[in-house]
């Protein structure tokens, strides 16, 4: 469905986007589909999060998943935020998986936060190091071997492929090149596997089932075709950046599923026009619900965030840049972001689990509160 085709405006208002502001006011836009959709940009006095209280299930919230249990499958990691469609949990491994693991609802994307494990799967080996992410197609067969803890955000799908986002006009190799992806290798890391008795675990309608094997059944002599995990290290990926105009967060989409757009954000030099925002412009993303991880780095436009958390900004309440953000809107100290984070765009409506232990250990109860100006 096309929207109306036409742009109405009253008042104050910039001729372009995220620059020029009218004085003394502050941008607020307001759109659908993400940021491909229509949509309009309202100018404020105030900061449009300068709110006193919020009540009710409706809330920005954070959460320390440093905190987090250890869990030796990934399906047995409690599920932190889930629709029908995708599932994300944080994952903490401290030994060598026991069992092998298999997901038929949908594909998985892990992220390594922290920790360099091996991945054993039906294509092969792989080693993995901080910074990596993984897409295992769905029915894949694979496990995780480490000497020491790992740290990984994981992210599920139920009947969805994981693929390459559209690039349009910027063509195949922008933001990263297909050729810096990794695959599985037969090599002899894969070839020396214990041949012993495995368990396979599988997933399919999020119940469990269990396969007992007599032997290792990851022992393929060879393989072809475009049904195989991938890897992408976030050092591959070369942000789009323009130096007059703030760029919506999609620009950095790296992966995506039906229900949702994975995109990296990654060191970058900051807009150097003197009219041009150079934090992020407060947004109401009406369709989608909002999620960050933070990874590393000095988060600039977020205060009191560090590695290892999540942030969550469901539709329905406009965020944006920190209050403590908004003295650098036109102005930065450095030249370049120093941060790397994964935001997931979710078009269903995300629950938080209802686990309350898990909740008490792990969420930052006045993150709401620290918006107010």
């Amino acid at each position: 469905m096309k929207s109306f085709e036409r742009v109405w405006s009253q008042g104050k208002f910039s001729r372009q986007a995220h620059r020029d502001l009218p004085e003394g006011t502050y941008e607020h836009e307001v759109g659908r589909d993400g940021f491909s959709g229509p949509a309009s940009h309202l100018y404020h006095p105030k900061p449009p999060t300068s709110w006193t209280s919020i009540t009710g299930p409706l809330r920005p919230r954070a959460f320390n998943l440093n905190a987090s249990s250890t869990a030796e499958s990934p399906f047995h990691v409690s599920v932190l935020l889930q629709s029908p469609q995708v599932e994300l949990a944080y994952w903490l491994l401290d030994n060598s998986m026991p069992e092998l693991a298999k997901n038929a609802d949908g594909d998985c994307l892990l992220f390594v936060h922290a920790g360099t494990p091996d991945l054993y799967c039906d294509y092969g080996h792989l080693r993995l190091e901080t910074g990596d992410y993984v897409v295992i197609p769905r029915g894949v067969t694979w496990r995780l071997e480490t000497a020491t803890s790992c740290s990984l955000l994981l992210f599920s799908t139920i009947n969805e492929r994981i693929q390459v986002p559209d690039r349009g006009l910027l063509g195949r190799h922008a933001l990263w090149d297909p050729d810096t992806l990794s695959v599985p290798q037969l090599d002899a890391e894969f070839r020396s596997q214990s041949d012993q008795s495995w368990s396979v675990t599988i997933k399919k309608n999020r119940q469990l089932s269990y396969i007992t094997y007599p032997h290792n059944p990851l022992d393929a002599v060879g393989w072809k075709g475009d049904h195989v995990p991938v890897c992408l290290n976030v050092r591959d990926l070369l942000p789009i950046n323009s130096h007059r105009y703030h760029l919506p967060p999609s620009v950095h989409a790296t992966f995506q599923c039906d229900s949702a757009l994975i995109s990296t954000f990654v060191p970058r030099p900051f807009e150097t026009d003197e009219t041009a925002l150079k934090i992020p412009f407060f947004h109401s993303n009406n369709d989608f619900d909002e999620v960050i991880f933070y990874h590393d780095g000095d988060f600039f436009s977020r205060d009191n965030i560090d590695p290892g958390y999540l942030t969550l900004h469901p539709s329905g309440i406009v965020h944006g840049p920190h209050p403590k953000a908004l003295k650098s809107m036109f102005e930065q100290v450095n030249s370049h972001t120093n941060e790397v984070a994964v935001m997931f765009d979710v078009s269903e409506s995300l629950k938080v689990t209802e686990d309350v232990d898990f909740l008490d250990s792990i969420e930052i109860k006045s993150y709401a509160d620290s918006w107010r100006a």
